[in-house]
């Protein structure tokens, strides 16, 4: 089945709606409640996670039912058409279920080659941030406006941010503390909303570790629309997840990468 660029975006912009609407739904309800997936780790689900993903695979299964779907929450669907919907219904579940306003919903198209297009969502603050096929841009409570990148800067003028103060493993955490102390600012908390800082011009710098194809395929789309580069700690393509560097141009990029092949 084929689609024009027209068609899925319109698609993606269905998915984002209604993955808004169950996840504000929810959101701050006293009757919300998280399980973990894993018994090693806090590894938080809740029923606004799955109620988004169901809803947007329903919209998939009607409008595009020959094409694959990766979800964080119900798996691989396979698919014929060579296009793949790759979902995450809510970045950042534990910022979720705390109340913070900067989780988002992740939408993307995927080839075998990786992301094409995609979306980051953030429902309760009402910005979405949208790149690939030729657009760049973010719509919310200020209008639309065009994405674009930062320009080079010296390292040690450049934000930098990650989810986590204790990034991957040991070794990984050694690293990301090797750039952080080179930085002139280092940021917390943001889950995917730090990505759509990068593509807005406003930082320069996300590194993580331990990522998931689902947690990285939309901001790779939406940032790379906007000039920026992503890929993993030796520069190779990251859409399979792992250890992940975001940044705003490739100058600043090299800088980052030197900093943590270093460490």
């Amino acid at each position: 089945m084929t689609a024009s660029h027209a068609e899925l975006w319109a698609i993606a912009q269905d998915l984002a709606d209604v993955a808004r609407q169950e996840t504000l739904r929810h959101f701050r309800s006293p009757a919300l409640q998280a399980e973990t997936k894993e018994s090693d780790r806090f590894d938080p689900v809740t029923q606004a996670d799955r109620a988004a993903e169901a809803a947007m695979r329903a919209i998939l299964d009607e409008r595009r039912p020959d094409d694959a779907i990766l979800g964080e929450e119900f798996g691989h669907k396979p698919g014929t058409s060579g296009l793949t919907w790759v979902l995450d219904p809510i970045d950042g579940t534990r910022g979720y279920m705390s109340g913070t306003p900067t989780w988002g919903v992740l939408i993307s198209v995927a080839d075998d080659t990786g992301p094409l297009m995609g979306i980051i969502d953030q429902p309760y603050i009402g910005e979405r941030f949208s790149g690939g096929f030729g657009r760049a841009e973010a719509t919310g409570p200020l209008g639309k406006a065009p994405l674009g990148c930062r320009g080079p800067r010296p390292l040690q003028e450049a934000v930098l941010f990650s989810t986590f103060p204790e990034v991957g493993t040991e070794a990984e955490e050694r690293a990301f503390r090797a750039l952080s102390r080179q930085v002139r600012l280092t940021r917390y908390g943001m889950d995917c909303y730090a990505y759509a800082l990068v593509a807005a011009g406003q930082i320069d710098l996300v590194v993580e570790a331990g990522l998931q194809p689902y947690d990285v395929h939309a901001p790779i789309a939406v940032i790379q629309a906007a000039g920026g580069i992503v890929t993993d700690w030796t520069g190779g393509p990251a859409h399979g997840g792992g250890r992940i560097v975001a940044a705003a141009n490739r100058i600043i990029h090299e800088q980052a990468l030197a900093v943590l092949s270093q460490a």
